[in-house]
């Protein structure tokens, strides 16, 4: 499972959705998709926004965790 760390990299820096969306313009509903985690896909260019804006990598806003319901 891929877990989006947006929320944590926002709450950090005291940053609303509504700053983030005036420095990426990026669509609101789209970064609160992504902020509560309930976006199926992200665009690219969406991706490169975000950490232009954040000053990020993409490793620093994703990361992959074992979904323990899984059984290999």
């Amino acid at each position: 499972m891929i877990r989006c760390r947006l929320s944590r990299i926002l709450g950090d820096r005291k940053m609303h959705l509504l700053e983030l969306q005036r420095q990426t313009g990026v669509s609101y509903s789209t970064l609160h998709r992504i902020y509560h985690e309930r976006s199926i896909r992200i665009d690219i260019g969406v991706l490169d926004k975000l950490c232009e804006a954040l000053g990020v990598q993409v490793g620093d806003l994703f990361e992959h965790v074992q979904d323990k319901r899984k059984k290999y």
